[in-house]
């Protein structure tokens, strides 16, 4: 108890001692380097180290994807690590049906991920309301990056669901 007095009777000394000596603030501090900000992803190999039983896009052209080493055509479906065949060809075909598995998934993937094909769209008002009321949020992007994202987040091993339109797909 004698010991904790002292400290408290001690603080405001302290506090006094360290407003003084508080160093001048700096204008133009230096940013770190992208180098040295990013030396972590310089050790992680996305490509090629990834489990066995985790889903992995490794690359897409106009009419399809390659995931785990297999070629797919058309539209695809991911929920964590289950991959099915989808059948919206286009971005305007996406409906609350089309994504209707949302009703009945567990567990609830925290994020769903549009793949819009090669430019991202507005997703339709009822689609949207219908994802967040199932529990999830949504982000629209174009199938690249949307399958680039989909494997960061399922490598970090969240909970997370794709829904890719071919690159080449129009609307």
């Amino acid at each position: 108890m004698a010991v904790r007095q002292k400290a408290v009777a001690a603080l405001p000394t302290l506090m006094r001692a360290l407003r003084k000596e508080a160093a001048p603030p700096r204008h133009h501090t230096a940013l770190p380097s992208l180098r040295r900000a990013f030396s972590l992803y310089d050790q992680i190999n996305l490509i090629d180290n990834f489990p066995d039983d985790q889903l992995r896009f490794q690359g897409f052209d106009n009419t399809g994807f390659k995931v785990n080493g297999v070629r797919y055509e058309g539209s695809l479906l991911c929920v964590g690590n289950l991959l099915m065949s989808w059948t919206p060809k286009t971005f305007s075909e996406i409906t609350v049906e089309s994504l209707s598995i949302f009703k009945t998934v567990r567990p609830i993937p925290e994020i769903l991920i549009i793949g819009c094909g090669r430019d991202i769209q507005p997703v339709k008002p009822e689609v949207r309301s219908f994802i967040r009321s199932a529990g999830m949020k949504i982000e629209a992007v174009d199938s690249r990056n949307a399958a680039s994202t989909y494997n960061i987040l399922n490598e970090e091993g969240r909970i997370v669901a794709a829904a890719l339109i071919p690159y080449g797909a129009t609307s």
